[in-house]
């Protein structure tokens, strides 16, 4: 199974995702140009950005089909 596909899984399974969690459970370390091709094929996915103390990350969630 391909990192794209077990990001799409997971998106479907947990309905978010966050660059880090994709690195530890996938080794998929470009989360961003993933989340970007499968807008453009369709799926609906948010951006939510997060503020953890003084760090900031984004979290990928899941909207399903446009």
């Amino acid at each position: 199974m391909s990192k794209v596909d077990q990001v799409v899984k997971h998106l479907k399974t947990r309905e978010h995702i966050t660059s880090w969690q994709a690195i530890q459970l996938y080794r998929a370390t470009r989360l961003a140009d993933i989340i970007f091709n499968l807008r453009s094929k369709g799926m609906a996915i948010n951006t939510v950005m997060c503020v953890k103390g003084k760090e900031r990350y984004a979290r990928y969630v899941y909207m399903g089909k446009k």
